[in-house]
């Protein structure tokens, strides 16, 4: 089994290089994505929602911090929609028996939302 750590590291290495079979290898069966954009129930669904939402949206992702409570590990990062400054995001994950369980995201979206 792995550490929650780990494992949310792995997810985040896997969005970044835009590997999707390796995005699935991190979520549970019943994952539940809630979102400031969207929510998805169950690893399909959010996964379509990473590379039809996320990736198309924004390029690139970096990851500035990672705090680990437990089985629950929060990620502070930043996306970088095409043409915006970059924008934070705080990513909170839940991870049981080595796969994420729960994902909360929450950012300002305006940044994504005005017209280009």
């Amino acid at each position: 089994m792995r550490n929650p750590s780990d494992v949310v590291k792995a997810y985040f290495d896997a969005w970044s290089a835009k590997d999707e079979a390796k995005v699935r290898g991190t979520l549970a069966p019943g994952v539940r994505f809630e979102g400031v954009l969207a929510s998805a129930e169950g690893v399909e669904a959010c996964v379509k929602g990473l590379v039809h939402g996320m990736w198309k949206v924004s390029p690139r992702m970096t990851v500035l911090h990672r705090f680990v409570d437990g089985d629950d590990v929060l990620t502070w990062f930043e996306i970088h929609p095409f043409d915006k400054g970059p924008v934070q995001v705080a990513n909170w994950s839940h991870v049981e028996d080595g796969l994420i369980t729960h994902i909360r995201v929450t950012f300002d979206p305006r940044p994504m939302l005005e017209a280009r």
